[in-house]
């Protein structure tokens, strides 16, 4: 493997290195993790994040047609929302998923809750959730992340990259803070 040893304080090692990114993050089409782009340029972590987060800026303020998405530790081009009906013009690419209400709320408790059983689901919805569980597995939203040990081993569900990546998020850290609703009718 070729080694780069890159002077940070140079203008043209530093453009270098946002050309290799590039071109690694337009090659793959998947998401990348950082550590392997790391890695691969041999330079420090600190340094590769300074790095990255201009290289958003730039892609932001230029007004590319693109951005870098960055989600669970990966990074991967995307292209803008806004341009979207051009696209689609052209490409006619798989659309997001419109969900139903069940699909959301599960969606949810899912997101909030996971690792989560379906009785578990069931149980906090107040009715069954069959159909939204398989519509979220189908669309790839959540998966089934094995089996809890007790009577009956059910299988437990939990969200993945596409959830993340369908709603923006880099981490399940960014997800909204949970408000909890009293619907108890308070007393006057």
């Amino acid at each position: 493997m070729e080694e780069y040893l890159f002077d940070l304080k140079t203008q043209r090692d530093i453009d270098r290195i946002k050309g290799i990114i590039e071109s690694i993050l337009f090659v793959s089409g998947e998401a990348v993790l950082k550590k392997d782009l790391i890695n691969v340029l041999n330079i420090y972590e600190k340094d590769f994040e300074w790095i990255i987060k201009e290289m958003i800026d730039e892609y932001e303020n230029e007004k590319r047609g693109i951005f870098i998405l960055e989600f669970n530790d990966k990074l991967q081009f995307s292209t803008k929302p806004e341009y979207s009906s051009f696209i689609r013009k052209l490409f006619r690419p798989e659309s997001k998923h419109n969900l139903s209400q069940a699909a959301l709320e599960t969606l949810a408790i899912i997101a909030y809750k996971q690792p989560i059983t379906k009785s578990e689901i069931d149980e906090i919805r107040g009715v069954r959730s069959d159909k939204a569980i398989s519509t979220l597995l189908e669309y790839g939203l959540i998966r089934e992340a094995g089996r809890l040990e007790t009577v009956g081993r059910p299988i437990i569900y939990e969200t993945t990259e596409e959830f993340l990546k369908y709603f923006g998020f880099k981490n399940l850290s960014e997800l909204p803070n949970l408000i909890e609703f009293n619907l108890e009718k308070k007393e006057e």
